[in-house]
């Protein structure tokens, strides 16, 4: 059952707050950490631990923290191209249509997404800016409680738009089984990427930064992760570049007494399904969607198979709040900032003038947040934790580099190069400054 808040201030304090004041990390998480390491570290010194060893001992440490961590031996490292290509006769045909069908509507996005080179003769001479790939990216899939070949999808794709060479894949073998699930194999067969590595945590991420004898050190790892590897990317940013550091998932939703309360329902429990830590937050100026709401929630979770992870998602931090009216809702939900932001009211073209601060905005019922999870179209690797105020969905201009480029003429640079000798001597550079001053002084002919 989900709870019903009718106390602003309550909800404020509770399940709308982001504070990490005293913040604890699970017992469940220590627990698991001690019975890997031996003793009881905190999850960013047993992370740091990882990372060096694979650093130092390359794919022997690969192996070994796959085997005390994921109870797997990775063999082989990577997967063969064979094995890609055979993973498409594993899957139903439903889903390899499926899976092309997302392909396609995410690359044609992602396609529409300015980064070009440009230059301009208006300030003399010419100067611009040239857009270049990356040369290796490393993409992370998740795979600890679930196959997403969806991440694949929305990490790869914009990668190869933006003209990247070369994309390294690592994902952890499958709950159930000793090897990486046929969907994700075929998802990397689709999008034609050759170097998939049967890696997970911690461990793959300090294999693409640093690299080793069997995986190539990428240039920047993106890809969403559970604690240890947001945890890595962390400590590896500056190595190498990463797309953001990911938390729990959410997703807010903002209705009004024009919804379906079956279809918000399902909504929630979609966000919820992700894991124990997920954010499913109703926001509504009515009681009597309020209370169907809950009443379908509770019906609902009863025929779907993640029941536990649902009720303490929904337990710990999740709520439906009764607010005054939508105004009130919608400066709630830009104050929060949610990854997904949803709009089940009436006029939501309207109402989305008011939202500044959302990684996706969904309007309308049948914008559910789910069909943006896997073949809409645009990213759903979004800013998480607040971080939508400042940040970007994953996307093309993640993976070029913006280099400057200047060729002035005679002109301008001697008329430049007085002001410029102004600005160094007041910084006390004189070096700066006689280096302008020639310039100024003896022009080239």
């Amino acid at each position: 059952m989900i709870r019903i808040i009718d106390d602003l201030d309550l909800a404020q304090s509770t399940v709308l707050s982001r504070s990490t004041d005293n913040m604890e990390y699970p017992s469940e998480i220590l627990n698991a950490v001690e019975s890997i390491f031996g003793e009881r570290l905190l999850p960013p010194v047993a992370v740091l631990r990882v990372l060096e060893d694979v650093r130092s001992r390359g794919d022997a440490a690969l192996v070994e923290w796959s085997l005390r961590i994921d109870a797997s031996v990775p063999d082989p490292i990577q997967m063969p191209e064979s094995t890609l290509a055979a993973s498409m006769d594993e899957i139903p045909a439903n889903v390899a249509q499926a899976l092309h069908l997302a392909a396609d509507r995410i690359r044609a996005f992602h396609a529409l997404q300015p980064a070009s080179s440009w230059d301009t003769t208006d300030l003399g001479g010419v100067m611009g800016q040239r857009m270049i790939p990356l040369k290796r990216v490393g993409i992370y899939v998740p795979g600890g409680t679930a196959p997403l070949p969806s991440s694949l999808l929305m990490g790869a794709i914009p990668a190869q738009v933006a003209g990247v060479r070369e994309i390294v894949v690592c994902t952890p073998p499958g709950r159930d089984s000793a090897s990486i699930p046929a969907v994700i194999l075929a998802a990397a067969h689709i999008l034609g990427i050759e170097k998939v590595f049967q890696l997970g945590g911690a461990q793959a991420v300090a294999a693409m930064a640093y690299g080793t004898e069997t995986v190539p050190r990428v240039d920047k790892v993106v890809g969403p992760g559970n604690l240890f590897v947001t945890l890595a990317k962390k400590e590896v940013f500056g190595e190498v570049g990463i797309d953001g550091f990911a938390g729990p998932t959410e997703t807010v939703i903002v209705a009004d007494d024009t919804a379906n309360p079956d279809w918000v329902a399902a909504d929630l429990l979609a966000q919820a399904e992700h894991d124990v830590l997920a954010t499913a937050i109703l926001l509504t100026p009515s009681k009597s969607l309020a209370l169907a709401v809950q009443s379908a929630v509770g019906r609902q979770m009863e025929m779907l198979s993640r029941t536990d992870i649902f009720k303490k998602s929904l337990n710990d931090r999740g709520g439906i709040v009764l607010v005054p009216n939508l105004e009130t809702a919608l400066e709630i939900a830009d104050e929060f900032a949610p990854e997904h932001l949803c709009l089940s009211v009436a006029q939501p073209e309207r109402w989305s003038q008011k939202v500044a601060n959302a990684g996706c905005l969904f309007l309308g019922e049948r914008s559910c947040e789910v069909l943006g999870d896997y073949i809409c179209g645009p990213n759903h690797i979004l800013p998480t934790g607040g971080t939508a105020r400042f940040a970007s969905p994953l996307n093309v201009l993640d993976f070029v580099r913006i280099m400057s480029v200047v060729n002035l003429d005679d002109q301008t640079s001697t008329i430049l190069s007085s002001p410029a000798a102004h600005l160094a001597r007041a910084e006390q550079l004189d070096g700066h400054a006689s280096a302008a001053e020639a310039r100024a002084l003896n022009p080239q002919d």
